[in-house]
């Protein structure tokens, strides 16, 4: 999912991966969809018409629960996305930004492998395809994932998701030259 701007530049917001549900604010308020979306691997795409899914809202407890639970976890996508962006460590980003795409409400069908590229990744992270495959080393001799041909597989989602502290830890020592937390 992604963006150009009046300059031509594309921002990546985030991919979808297998299981991926998208674009329900948007049929939400009825507004045209404003992000390109392009499959990047065979895909089966299914398409709710907008008054199907306003009739559904209408009329259905359940499908109300599942777009609240979507919204609701799209805004911590999007405010974690923010998080990661303002790091200054590209491989707790690159961590924090794989740690991400596996969240079993938005992206159920993911599993244990994600099928990504490193420029993929770069595009998702807004790094270089290059300093991605330093960090995604650095991970990996990490025992967080292992880097397998045609994508990764997350040996330690857990610890993808806390090097934000560790992080902190090593600013703090690094400012000072002393451990502050």
């Amino acid at each position: 999912m992604s963006a150009d701007n009046e300059q031509g530049m594309t921002m990546t917001f985030t991919g979808v991966p297998p299981g991926g549900w998208f674009g329900e604010g948007t049929a939400r308020k009825r507004e045209p969809y404003r992000y390109n979306i392009q499959a990047l691997r065979k895909s089966v795409v299914a398409r709710l018409p907008v008054d199907t899914f306003h009739l559904l809202l209408d009329h259905s407890i359940g499908f109300n629960r599942f777009v609240m639970m979507q919204l609701n976890e799209r805004l911590g996508q999007f405010t974690v996305a923010l998080e990661i962006d303002r790091l200054n460590n590209p491989d707790i980003r690159v961590a924090r930004s794989l740690a991400a795409l596996f969240n079993p409400v938005l992206y159920p069908g993911v599993g244990e492998v994600l099928r990504i590229t490193q420029q993929e990744l770069a595009y998702l992270v807004g790094l270089s395809r290059q300093r991605v495959n330093v960090a995604l080393t650095t991970l990996q001799a990490s025992a967080m994932i292992r880097v397998e041909y045609g994508g990764l597989r997350v040996l330690d989602l857990d610890a993808l998701r806390s090097n934000l502290f560790e992080y902190k830890k090593d600013f703090w020592r690094n400012k000072y030259g002393r451990k502050m937390l």
